[in-house]
């Protein structure tokens, strides 16, 4: 799958000055961040950090109190989620946030909604596929009655469905069994 084309040299993402609150309670006080195209970034603290916060933000899904958020050159702060994800953002949020009641195919083609006008979801499917053969053998099964690694696997593969320039995943490996974790990172 085509999860990271090719992006021009210099920053993919450029936060500065990120400041975000909770009903008027500062969460996040000057965040800065610089994630160069190709570059794999972690962000590493305790609980309670603004790690999540921080990806919420820049996927549009907490709002900036300050500070601005560029990616691949375009100030996004004010830009509503539904509109980043069609730029290239895709978030594996923290939980996997999977629609349960239907089946690994349905989440993966509503993974697809804002894929390139032309692009194929059937074969970002098989790529995906290719990528976690047990979604594969899953395909008709519903995803509230897969494992927690398979759950994992789906929300990761449904967040690619996108052809995102920038893939950020929330604790990737939480609450999944330790045979999973090597598969899924």
């Amino acid at each position: 799958m085509n999860a990271a084309p090719n992006l021009a040299p210099g920053a993919a993402l450029e936060v500065t000055d990120l400041r975000v609150g909770y009903d008027g309670v500062p969460a996040l006080f000057g965040v800065g961040l610089r994630v160069e195209a190709g570059q794999i970034v972690a962000l590493v603290g305790g609980n309670g950090n603004g790690k999540s916060t921080t990806l919420r933000a820049v996927a549009g899904l907490n709002a900036a109190d300050t500070g601005r958020i560029v990616f691949a050159g375009r100030d996004i702060t004010r830009l509503p989620a539904y509109e980043r994800v069609p730029l290239g953002l895709s978030l594996v949020p923290e939980g996997r946030r999977l629609f349960p009641r239907l089946t690994v195919r349905r989440n993966l083609e509503l993974g697809a909604f804002a894929r390139p006008s032309g692009e194929s979801i059937e074969a970002g499917i098989a790529e995906t596929f290719a990528l976690f053969p047990i979604l594969e053998e899953r395909e008709q099964q519903l995803a509230g009655t897969m494992s927690g690694g398979e759950q994992q696997m789906l929300a990761i593969a449904r967040g690619l469905m996108a052809q995102p320039r920038l893939l950020m995943l929330d604790e990737p490996t939480w609450g999944i069994a330790p045979k999973f974790v090597t598969k899924v990172l």
